[in-house]
């Protein structure tokens, strides 16, 4: 037996498994830079900005925002009691114009659950009917049949569930019965490879049932799927140790550290899974909020399902803003934008201050004439949706890839291209 064994079987006997998915205790610094990292974020007040995740991370967190994240939930409610009851402003201009979706909804209730709160009188009623016609919609779009598929996605569709049984609101078995076969019937939910990010927020959602016992009739079904999924996300693990990719690991860590089955198995993919996850950390590779958002309870011991009876009391370190000086340097880098799924295909070479984002350089190119592309925001930040005027359709995205054909994991926002590096954006179906 290796020494990784020999320290498993030794904490198999002290008990001590069930534990082994929880990060130790990570250097606060470490911790608190990624927390600063959402602060701005928390400066964007209009709805299409607004993320409530970041407010159930920070609650989840060792960390707290003070008078400012009091703020941010205040605006919160504003917003989304405004959109979704119908309190819209005048102006064709307001931001209260458009209603959240099912997704924004789901993440809004479970920043009010991260805040003690539940949602009860008309104004809460009127919130959970609003999610339960979510629900509902999206299970006519599966179909009696379960061939069809949810008009947003299977991973929002779990996280509407979550939110719902966080408040202790039971939904219709038949609900619940849509995601159950969607996960014994895997090919529901990927296109070529295991979405561990969906298979995740599912097994979070069949937690908090099975600890809730919302829907009794479903109790064996919804044992079995756990454990299925947790075989699912450890079979996904890479040889680095991620679960699926290091963006999807804390999320799948978040159910694992919830197991109740604990194992020499688990525990040695936990274990890797760590090490691989700390080391990303390190290096800086969390910069989007929604990501940061979801790693943060995981850096506490937390879960989404700790909102089923959430610690309000219990203390947390503020968060100082940084104020970041620029930086003196003028390098410039060169980076060569193809888009070869428009007619005549488009390539160029782009030079932008070091450092600069994706995104950056999409503007630049727009700038230069000759390019041009359309976003819509999203939680985890500017989704591309249209390039060289060609908008995705029903069932296709823009792939973001560095040449020759490796996909990148973060959006546009985030990723910083390297000098000489070739981006391209391709037109793909799932």
């Amino acid at each position: 037996m290796g020494h990784l064994g020999v320290l498993l079987f030794l904490l198999g006997g002290l008990g001590a498994l069930a534990d082994i998915c929880e990060i130790p205790q990570v250097d606060s610094k470490l911790v608190e830079r990624l927390g600063q990292r959402l602060l701005p974020w928390m400066d964007w007040l209009s709805l299409e900005h607004l993320n409530p995740s970041i407010y159930v991370g920070l609650r989840l967190s060792s960390l707290q925002a003070g008078a400012r994240e009091a703020f941010y939930l205040h605006i919160l409610k504003l917003s989304y009691q405004r959109s979704l009851l119908g309190l819209t402003f005048n102006n064709d201009n307001s931001d209260y114009q458009d209603k959240p979706s099912m997704g924004q909804l789901a993440l809004y209730l479970l920043a009010l659950r991260a805040n003690c709160e539940l949602v009860e009188g008309r104004k809460g009623d009127r919130l959970v009917s609003q999610l339960k016609r979510f629900l509902e919609d999206e299970k006519k779009a599966i179909g009696h049949n379960n061939k069809g598929q949810p008009h947003t996605s299977y991973y929002q569709y779990g996280l509407g569930i979550l939110a719902l049984c966080v408040h202790q609101k039971r939904l219709h078995d038949s609900v619940v019965g849509k995601l159950l076969y969607a996960v014994e019937h895997e090919q529901h939910l990927h296109q070529g490879h295991l979405s561990v990010d969906t298979v995740a927020m599912a097994g979070l959602a069949f937690t908090c049932l099975e600890h809730s016992n919302l829907n009794p009739n479903r109790k064996h079904q919804i044992t079995r799927a756990i454990e299925n999924i947790r075989e699912k996300i450890l079979k996904a693990q890479t040889p680095e140790g991620y679960f699926g990719n290091v963006y999807s690991t804390p999320l799948a860590l978040q159910l694992l550290m919830k197991s109740s089955m604990p194992g020499v198995e688990l525990g040695t993919a936990c274990l890797k899974a760590r090490a691989a996850l700390l080391a990303s950390v390190q290096d800086g590779a969390f910069q989007n909020a929604l990501m940061i958002s979801q790693l943060l309870p995981v850096l506490n011991g937390k879960s989404y399902v700790d909102l089923i009876s959430p610690d309000c009391e219990a203390p947390r370190v503020m968060l100082e803003p940084v104020v970041e000086t620029p930086s003196p340097s003028q390098e410039v880098i060169r980076v060569v934008l193809k888009v070869p799924s428009v007619s005549p295909p488009y390539i160029n070479s782009i030079s932008v201050p070091a450092g600069s984002s994706l995104e950056d350089v999409l503007k630049k190119a727009q700038k230069l004439r000759g390019f041009m592309y359309g976003t819509q925001n999203t939680l985890s930040g500017p989704f591309l949706t249209s390039v060289m005027g060609k908008e995705a359709g029903e069932r296709e995205f823009w792939q973001l890839l560095r040449a020759p054909d490796t996909p990148l994991l973060q959006g546009i926002a985030e990723y910083t291209p390297k000098d000489g590096e070739t981006i391209e954006l391709r037109l793909a179906t799932w």
